[in-house]
């Protein structure tokens, strides 16, 4: 009687794969595979990469597009108009996030993956072409609105892996989107204004002539392309079969099967799926959010109040950059980057832990960002080498407290939920996001204006600011706030 009972309950815990099913497929393939998934990284590595340059390739160069628009009637209003360019992409990326989020759960993650590429292909080409300020800010609204890819391709990235190389995969999506919030202003920065750096290529009578900050957004857009008919090829990871019933039927079954003494078997009812929790009440999943969009907001206004700071003149405080100057600095960045988070990040996991990870990288990103203005004196050959180690330095940092805290919500949901719980995510991260390249350049411009003030004056009260919020984000990571899910 007892083999009986072992025997149906080894029937009902065996793994039941469907053959139409393309979850299960992907399923079977990771259990027969045992290396490291190199093809998958690098696709999820470029289809992440390409859209994500959009978001901040416009930064080194939006300074000089709002100039000329002719919208802002003093100098030192350009950061502030800049500000709300910045802003338009994540608040229209908030207000559909949760929707595409509910798309990926029902539909597949790889449809979403396509339709946000195809979004980066028609109107990031759009806002090269824009002739006026409100022009600028509808295609960034709708650039934001329609692609949907980040949150869902963080589900993707742990469902197409091995536990093993889980962290791994998430760490590739989190380094190739902090690689393409680097590269992008790098691309940004050597391509914008091609008739001015290149006469001899560009001629101003050219399409690049007369829209200045079209190149770079034509070519990210090429890119993106290309990543959308190779997308056709990606597998999708979503399960799409009804188990359910049939397990049920067969569980009843056995729990109605008479044994030789007349005595039926008692076994306690498993369920074949367990009930979906709430996710507004999942506490590991909320805390991670919302330590997520602290530093989203300190993130997303320290990118654009670099690249102003950068780009502005020095007489009131800036450094007298040019864009490809810029694009120089933010290169060097996405090469230490790149080492960074595919060499080291897995291991740092591992030893520390994803929670003590993200507290310790903000705890050293205040100092750092404290000496900012200071390097702002440096000239030559020295603001270039220590410039490039601080710019190297915070990005490392705030990629690996991301790609932390993008584990814990992963972690603290189901599969069945990822979507919709990375949705909300990117809804709340969006309109933090959003709320950064508005609030930093209104910020940027008001510092500029108290260059006399006898308390932190000039940009020192900008960087004095961001470190304000990254210091929110540091107590976030502590206990009761952020709590990581115990199965």
């Amino acid at each position: 009687m007892t083999v009986c009972v072992e025997e149906q309950n080894e029937a009902l815990l065996k793994k039941d794969y469907h053959e139409n099913c393309p979850g299960c497929k992907v399923e079977k393939l990771k259990e027969s595979r045992r290396g490291l998934p190199i093809r998958e990284l690098v696709s999820i590595w470029i289809v992440v990469l390409c859209n994500s340059l959009p978001i901040t390739s416009l930064f080194p160069f939006l300074y000089f597009m709002v100039r000329d628009f002719h919208i802002a009637e003093r100098e030192e209003d350009i950061g502030y108009y800049a500000g709300y360019v910045g802003c338009s992409l994540m608040f229209g990326r908030a207000l559909t996030s949760v929707l595409w989020g509910i798309v990926a759960d029902r539909y597949g993650r790889k449809p979403v993956i396509i339709m946000g590429t195809i979004a980066v292909v028609i109107f990031n080409t759009l806002f090269g072409l824009s002739v006026t300020f409100w022009m600028a800010i509808a295609m960034r609204f709708l650039l934001g609105s329609l692609n949907g890819l980040y949150g869902p391709i963080k589900a993707y990235a742990t469902e197409l892996f091995r536990e093993e190389y889980q962290a791994l995969g998430v760490s590739t999506v989190s380094t190739a989107w902090g690689i393409g919030l680097i590269i992008g202003p790098a691309l940004g920065g050597y391509l914008a204004q091609p008739a001015e750096k290149f006469p001899s290529i560009f001629s101003k009578e050219s399409v690049f002539g007369r829209f200045p900050y079209f190149l770079p957004c034509l070519t990210i857009s090429f890119l993106a392309l290309v990543v959308c008919v190779a997308s056709c090829w990606l597998p999708e990871t979503l399960h799409m079969h009804h188990a359910n019933s049939e397990l049920d039927e067969s569980r009843e079954d056995v729990e109605s099967t008479p044994l030789e003494s007349g005595v039926k078997c008692k076994m306690q009812k498993v369920e074949g799926r367990a009930p979906k929790r709430s996710l507004i009440r999942n506490w590991p999943l909320i805390s991670a959010i919302i330590a997520y969009c602290i530093f989203s907001l300190h993130d997303m206004a320290y990118s654009e109040i670099f690249s102003l700071w950068a780009v502005s003149p020095r007489r009131l405080g800036g450094l007298s950059y040019t864009t490809e100057d810029v694009g120089t600095v933010l290169s060097i960045s996405g090469a230490g980057l790149l080492v960074f988070q595919t060499c080291l990040y897995p291991y740092m996991d591992r030893l520390l832990g994803p929670i003590l990870v993200a507290r310790i990288c903000g705890v050293l990103s205040i100092p750092l960002l404290s000496s900012y203005p200071f390097i702002a004196m440096l000239t030559g050959l020295s603001l270039s080498i220590v410039l490039n180690c601080a710019s190297v330095a915070k990005n490392v940092l705030s990629l690996s407290v991301f790609t932390s805290l993008f584990l814990l919500q992963n972690k603290a949901v189901d599969q069945d939920q990822r979507g919709a719980a990375n949705g909300i995510a990117m809804t709340a991260m969006s309109l933090f996001k959003a709320a950064g390249p508005a609030g930093g350049g209104a910020i940027f411009s008001w510092a500029q204006k108290r260059q006399d003030a006898a308390f932190l004056p000039g940009d020192q009260m900008v960087f004095f600011i961001l470190n304000v919020v990254e210091a929110i984000g540091v107590l976030m990571t502590f206990k009761p706030f952020l709590v990581e899910r115990r199965d």
